[in-house]
């Protein structure tokens, strides 16, 4: 039987049968818990682990950049969650954004501090919680504990902590001091105009020169906001800073200059993170395979920087891509291992006694059909969704499919709805499994 939890504890009831509507639905990752059902890049996870959240975690020290290729489907949220996870293990607080080139556009670093803001979380006290976001959230996490310790103080001692840390954005530093103070002394007003000034909401310059704050966050200075906040987190002794960016649109749909801006941007990331100017940081920045086409390759100052004899491993840590293209196993066994994983959280969420070898039969032809149909890893979706279907007909009266019933489950796991008067639409390809 798959063990699980790494913790050896097994999940509550409520939290499987989340985890399986989540699978069972859309062929999703879920939030929390997405280790009980990964398959298949436990040496990479490993090596990120070990090679770079380990040594900041200890020291404080280095940075690295990591580019996460995948197709459409091809598990890059799955992948960012599962990173996610061993980074907040280690103490790291994590930021988990969504690009888009409307909402969310990596050549607005202003849009992208705003989005780091409000994504970034320390991890959860209990395993089964998702995680409370937001930059206030971490910092009353963070310094409440403090405050109540120290007291009046810690103010004092806070002040000089943090115009050191945020020398880089002295406003950074200044912000912060003066919510907490606000905090402290109950003065609503000022609570909220520094909290809007660091989540990067539309604030004036006459607004907080009052507060001793002289610069806002605007796009030409958002990358920088990002080093000192990456460093301010690190003075307020959390271990370090995970950034996972996740293409949630193709960007083709962008402009020639428009890609040239991301691209720049991400130059610009990597030359940080390569010369050590962000101690504590650690970015991965998830693409479909499209985006070394289509803005990689059109900036060759990035395609140097990210070019590598191999893809990250054990043997080559200090790659710069990520290909999770190249599984450690074969499809047809990570989708076998992966139902493997269904099958036992079915049996925790709803109490049922399974037949594990005829399930695990099952289970083998309807990977093989899956697998069969398919040329890319964006079987996955299918093959998960298709797995609880499986399990859902098969609690009350247990059998072994035959050809007809594999076609059918195979078939209505990718399955597409065609509404009145629409064609089918594409397969939702930006929530990877």
């Amino acid at each position: 039987m798959a063990d699980l939890s790494s913790s050896g504890t097994p999940p509550s009831v409520a939290f499987a049968r989340d985890i399986l509507q989540r699978l069972g639905e859309a062929g999703q990752p879920p939030d929390r818990g997405v280790e009980l059902v990964n398959v298949g890049n436990e040496r990479t996870l490993r090596v990120l682990d070990e090679a770079y959240l380990a040594p900041i975690a200890e020291t404080g020290q280095g940075s690295a950049f990591k580019l996460v290729q995948a197709h459409y489907g091809g598990g890059k949220t799955h992948f960012l969650l599962c990173v996610r996870e061993r980074a907040w293990r280690r103490d790291f607080a994590v930021a988990l954004v969504g690009l888009s080139p409307h909402d969310c556009p990596f050549d607005d670093p202003l849009k992208v501090w705003q989005a780091v803001a409000r994504e970034v979380a320390l991890r959860p006290d209990d395993a089964e919680a998702p995680p409370i976001r937001g930059i206030e959230a971490l910092l009353e996490r963070v310094l409440a504990p403090r405050l109540k310790q120290e007291g009046p103080s810690l103010h004092r001692a806070l002040g000089q902590t943090l115009r050191r840390a945020s020398s880089d954005m002295p406003a950074l530093g200044v912000a912060i001091r003066v919510w907490l103070k606000a905090v402290d002394e109950g003065d609503l007003d000022r609570e909220q105009l520094a909290m809007a000034w660091l989540r990067g909401a539309s604030v004036t310059i006459q607004e907080v020169r009052p507060l001793g704050i002289r610069e806002l966050p605007a796009r030409h200075n958002g990358l920088r906001l990002l080093r000192a906040f990456a460093e301010v987190l690190r003075a307020l002794e959390v271990s370090g800073l995970l950034l996972c960016f996740d293409e949630l649109d193709r960007n083709l749909s962008l402009t020639a200059r428009r890609r040239r801006a991301v691209a720049d941007n991400l130059r610009q990331l990597v030359d940080l993170c390569g010369r050590g100017s962000l101690p504590g940081l650690v970015c991965l920045y998830a693409v479909p395979p499209e985006f070394m086409r289509s803005v990689v390759a059109e900036y060759p100052a990035l395609q140097q920087r990210l070019e590598a004899p191999a893809p990250l491993s054990r043997r080559s840590p200090q790659s710069a891509v990520i290909d999770l293209e190249r599984s450690e196993l074969p499809p047809e066994v990570v989708l076998q291992r992966i139902g493997d994983r269904i099958l036992q959280l079915f049996s925790r969420a709803h109490g049922v006694r399974f037949d594990q070898r005829l399930q695990k039969a099952n289970l083998e032809v309807l990977a093989r059909e899956i697998t069969s149909a398919s040329f890319d890893t964006a079987h996955r979706r299918a093959f998960v969704k298709a797995a609880v279907d499986l399990f859902f007909r098969q609690r009350e009266d247990q059998c072994a499919l035959d050809v007809e019933q594999v076609r059918e489950l195979a078939g209505e796991g990718g399955q597409l709805l065609v509404f009145p008067g629409r064609q089918a639409a594409a397969p939702d390809p930006f929530d990877d499994f």
